[in-house]
């Protein structure tokens, strides 16, 4: 078999429903041949139907779907050069994790000997070299993983889907099987679309992220892009955490807007806005407490600090509401309940979004 290299993956005005439900709602975007693109959203945001849909799982109700450019909106998923990681891996425990990875070749007709050598060398690949004989059930839940990854690559498709493939994984776990995607994906040059609803994740393995709200698209960009520069309130509270105030705009002034947030007085990117009401996303890393910046400040009273290893958790009262704050570095003081403190922004991380 040659492989035909990775394809690029686009979807033009595409709606799925099911009978009066709208499951995806006129999605249009475009994964570039060999980057990896997450689908991110809470439940029931259409992330899932949209990987189905691009596997021939689901048939779309209207709309075009094309992989390496070519229409195939109406083609099942046995016509498709595509293969899916699934959330229980799906493996089948009467057969040895050779037998499991060797399946999709065999099914297609290339012979006992031919599918179990191009089953070694997947294996081998994802670091199962030496666990052919084990079934499925003596196996940890990193491995089955593993195994279900080597079983999709088996026949090196064009386009690989994951969905939600760590959610079965413990914390520590799922840092490392993440990595060994991300590292999969860009040393064998893959077209991978992944689901998944943990933002962490997202911006840890994605060359760009496309973020999902009831069936529709909410922002797409590069990871960096949508925690710096998120588009709407829904963005900039599902990736990361957010202090969301409502402010109102003094000025704008070219791209710059002047914006008042208590005695305090910020400079800002305008992105698009007029004077008026706003909001504004402060993630909790950019408050500054007792900074001793020049200017006025934005007064407080520390209602609560935990320590947690690495930062200090910390709510601060104000007058515009409470807000929480990350102090990074392991040898910080616990501030006490109480004591006032001086509120400065730092110079990124504070982003203006529309109002509402």
């Amino acid at each position: 078999m040659t492989r035909q290299g990775p394809a690029s993956v686009e979807f033009r005005d595409v709606t799925m429903r099911y009978g009066a439900v709208t499951a995806v709602d006129n999605v249009s975007f475009a994964i570039e041949a060999g980057q990896l693109v997450t689908l991110l959203g809470p439940s029931g945001c259409g992330k899932t139907t949209t990987l189905r849909m691009i596997a021939g799982l689901e048939i779309a109700s209207q709309g075009q779907i094309l992989i390496g450019g070519k229409d195939v909106t109406l083609l099942s998923a046995a016509d498709r050069d595509v293969s899916m990681v699934f959330q229980s891996y799906a493996l089948f425990p009467h057969m040895n994790v050779l037998d499991n990875a060797a399946y999709g070749p065999l099914v297609k007709g290339l012979g006992r000997q031919k599918a179990r050598e191009m089953a070694m060398e997947k294996l081998a690949l994802v670091g199962l070299k030496g666990f052919e004989a084990r079934y499925p059930s003596e196996l940890s839940g990193g491995q089955q993983q593993r195994v279900a990854v080597a079983r999709a690559l088996v026949l090196e498709p064009q386009v690989l889907l994951f969905d939600e493939p760590l959610s079965n994984l413990d914390a520590k776990l799922r840092r490392r099987v993440r990595e060994e995607i991300r590292e999969l994906q860009q040393s064998l040059n893959l077209t991978v679309a992944y689901v998944t609803h943990d933002q962490e994740e997202a911006l840890a393995v994605s060359d760009r992220i496309i973020v999902m709200s009831n069936a529709r698209i909410a922002q797409e960009g590069t990871p960096r892009q949508l925690y710096e520069e998120p588009a709407n309130a829904f963005v900039a509270d599902f990736i990361g955490d957010a202090n969301l105030l409502d402010v109102r705009i003094e000025a704008v002034e070219g791209e710059r807007a002047r914006v008042a947030l208590g005695p305090a007085t910020l400079d800002l990117p305008a992105r698009g806005l007029k004077p008026g009401p706003a909001r504004i996303a402060i993630r909790p890393e950019s408050v500054l407490l007792d900074a001793g910046r020049p200017g006025p400040t934005l007064p407080g009273t520390v209602r609560k600090c935990t320590y947690l290893g690495n930062h200090l958790d910390i709510h601060v009262s104000t007058e515009l509401g409470e807000l929480f704050v990350v102090r990074y570095g392991s040898e910080q003081t616990v501030l006490p309940e109480g004591r006032p403190v001086a509120l400065s922004f730092a110079g990124s991380g504070v982003t203006l979004i529309p109002p509402g």
